[in-house]
């Protein structure tokens, strides 16, 4: 069974895919009101974790600016406890620079998987793991397999 959140009366994969779909809309506030302010995040395409709400707003600005037109199309989550997984796949195009990349203009599409652990309706702690590779042959700066 699906615990409850008490303070937001939502499950943890209705808190995913409210946050999935915050990214979806670009609304950067609505994105934020998913995450503590004691965040910790870890993304394998940012050097450095990402620490609090400034951390993460940073990263969030980041990723719609290279890529303003970003989607993500989410798989149904698996949770467990207070933690939820979910696989998605996102699209885009890269009109902003990005991992020191120059825009390319190219459309990108990449999988991935969120794994967010929640308190108090809140994320505490993500880690984000993503095709990194699978950009770079997206954009041209890897040869295709």
């Amino acid at each position: 069974m699906q615990q409850l959140d008490v303070q937001t009366g939502a499950t943890p994969p209705e808190i995913a895919l409210g946050l999935m779909g915050a990214w979806n809309e670009h609304d950067v506030d609505q994105v934020m009101s998913y995450y503590a302010p004691d965040y910790v995040g870890f993304d394998v395409g940012q050097a450095t974790p990402e620490h609090g709400l400034e951390g993460k707003r940073r990263a969030v600005v980041h990723y719609l600016h290279a890529f303003p037109d970003l989607y993500f199309l989410p798989d149904e989550p698996v949770c467990r406890d207070n933690t939820v997984m979910v696989n998605w796949q996102a699209r885009g195009t890269h009109l902003g620079p990005f991992l020191n990349i120059p825009p390319s203009g190219r459309t990108i599409q990449v999988r991935g998987v969120s794994t967010l652990k929640l308190r108090d309706g809140k994320i505490v702690e993500a880690i984000y793991v993503w095709d990194v590779a699978g950009l770079l042959r997206n954009i041209g700066l890897l040869p295709d397999l």
